[in-house]
């Protein structure tokens, strides 16, 4: 596998979320399709910050809106950056309120990816070329450890345009000030091309034709689109005379993330690798149903395609990383550890006034390093080592019958101050008769379905909760994830699927609940598990 002069390329990902195309009419302003704006809210900052609820695994400001991305001036994710030693993150912030408005480029570091240290905000609109918005974009290092960052901003005229940031001092390593030199935009929508939905580019990749080349995510009316843009200079950009890839019938594609992945082992791969040995992978976010999916492939660089293999959908239904509230990931590849990592960002289901009133909303879910399955199908993911270091008291708990529909407590798990359960589970069954029998519609829309299945009676097997449950001495109420007062609270909302591993004869979770199955417990609670 050859990385032409051994570049490094790409370690930030910025900023890609929940997208919304914003206008301005007089004093109001509409987004579309679906984000609602609150201006009675943006700029209203809570005397008192509710830590309660507050995610203590996840990544978020002490206070206010947090954007996972950083994109439109609507809701976005961030993205990290190693350089010298240092992870920087970059994401959409309302340093005013915590409803989305008043956005920022915020900065944040970190040598770890578990402790972080906020810096003032790196990127706000400032200029023609982005005055009405500095939405999603990537960072890309240059020969010479010169980081750049590309991202899209919004002109007078509405138009969509992507421009390029460079560090104004580099001996600073927490690269606290970034410039933006006047001949922005460097990748302005030409003929041919939705101005309006043009948006998002990737890090960028020196390929074996020396250039630099990264996509833009785009739509011809139905068609999801990934433009493909060369430069020799990263000034300088030229549009090729075909996408990297499309599909139809999909709509828009936000956040495109593509990048190399080894065919065997867990190694990363810097974002330039090509030749045997190596496979790639494009992710797209949907615009139409707010959900993401990807396809592994084939790249063609001498004709500036990507092919994706059969082995999957290259539509909605296809393969994604979570069928959870995640948005907009995106990857960036770890050189200290040789490892490629994935983020994304998740927003709760509280209303706006809530927001308001507990002081913080949106949060980044759990890293995870990100690797190719050995059959060459899919990826597989697991939370990033560090987040071993947050473990502390293990309790075990063996060979206990749980009965359809019955519960297991945990004990010993009670202390005097707050603390985070992080819970693995593994089942021995006698039989898989009683399990549930697979329903088409868990390939269409499993988070849909898991939604739908809450409804319907217990069977053998087939479904997890788990849920924390005051002591009946309590008498105050919990909040759930929706915000809704509720004696008994759901640690996570949707349910988990337990799925059979015939090689070891046992029944497993999902890997990822490991670090999503977190909640706060209070004292004097019990810590239950129903099947």
């Amino acid at each position: 596998m050859g990385s032409p002069n051994r570049v490094w390329t790409a370690w930030l990902f910025v900023a890609c979320a929940h997208w919304c195309f914003c206008s301005m009419e007089r004093n109001k302003m509409f987004v579309e399709p679906s984000h609602v704006v609150y201006e009675e809210l943006q700029s209203v900052s809570p005397a008192l910050v509710n830590d309660e609820l507050k995610p203590r695994y996840h990544f978020r400001p002490p206070r206010n809106w947090l954007n996972g991305e950083l994109k439109t001036n609507c809701k976005n994710r961030a993205g990290p950056m190693y350089y010298k030693g240092i992870y920087h993150f970059f994401y959409q912030y309302n340093p005013y309120g915590s409803v989305w408005g008043n956005i920022v480029w915020a900065h944040s570091i970190s040598t770890d990816l578990i402790n972080w240290k906020a810096l003032a905000p790196a990127i706000y609109p400032s200029e023609p070329f982005d005055i009405y918005g500095c939405w999603s974009g990537s960072a890309t290092v240059l020969p010479g450890d010169n980081p750049v960052i590309l991202y899209t901003g919004v002109d007078p005229e509405q138009r969509q345009v992507q421009n390029i940031a460079f560090p104004a001092n580099l001996s600073d390593p927490y690269l606290r000030e970034w410039t933006k030199p006047d001949y922005n935009p460097v990748i302005p929508p030409e003929l041919g091309v939705n101005a309006s939905a043009f948006r998002d580019p990737t890090t960028a990749w020196f390929a074996p034709n020396k250039h630099w080349t990264l996509v833009v995510g785009s739509k011809r009316d139905r068609r999801g689109m990934a433009i493909l843009y060369r430069s020799k200079d990263f000034v300088h950009w030229i549009k090729a005379k075909h996408p990297l890839h499309s599909s139809k019938d999909i709509g828009m594609w936000e956040c495109p993330d593509f990048f190399p992945v080894a065919a065997k082992g867990r190694q990363g791969l810097e974002t330039s690798e090509y030749g045997d040995g190596v496979k790639h992978v494009l992710k797209v976010s949907l615009d139409a149903t707010r959900y993401e999916y990807y396809t592994v492939g084939k790249y063609y660089h001498y004709l500036d395609k990507y092919v994706p293999d059969v082995t999957s959908s290259d539509d909605h239904t296809g393969l994604r990383y979570d069928y959870g509230n995640f948005y907009a990931s995106k990857t960036f590849y770890d050189p200290a550890k040789k490892r490629r990592i994935l983020w994304g960002w998740a927003n709760e289901s509280d209303s706006a006034y809530t927001d308001k009133d507990k002081g913080w909303a949106g949060v980044q879910a759990i890293p995870r390093s990100l690797w190719l399955d050995d059959s060459g199908r899919q990826l597989v993911q697991w939370p990033i080592e560090e987040f071993e270091t947050l473990r502390d008291k293990h309790i075990f708990v063996k060979n206990k019958n749980i009965p359809s529909g019955g519960f297991l407590e945990v004990k010993d798990i009670q202390t005097a101050q707050a603390t985070i359960a992080d819970v693995e589970v593994t089942f021995d069954v006698a039989s898989l008769e009683k399990a549930e029998e697979f329903d088409p519609y868990y390939v269409d829309d499993a988070q849909a379905f898991c939604a739908k299945r809450q409804q319907k009676p217990r069977v053998g097997l087939g479904h997890l909760d788990c849920w924390f449950w005051p002591q009946p001495t309590e008498k105050r109420e919990l909040l759930s994830s929706s915000g809704s007062s509720k004696l008994k609270a759901s640690i996570w909302s949707s349910c988990a699927m337990i799925l059979p591993d015939h090689r070891r004869g046992k029944v497993h979770t999902n890997p990822l609940l490991r670090a999503s199955l977190t909640s706060i417990l209070q004292k004097n609670e019990r810590y239950l598990l129903e099947v």
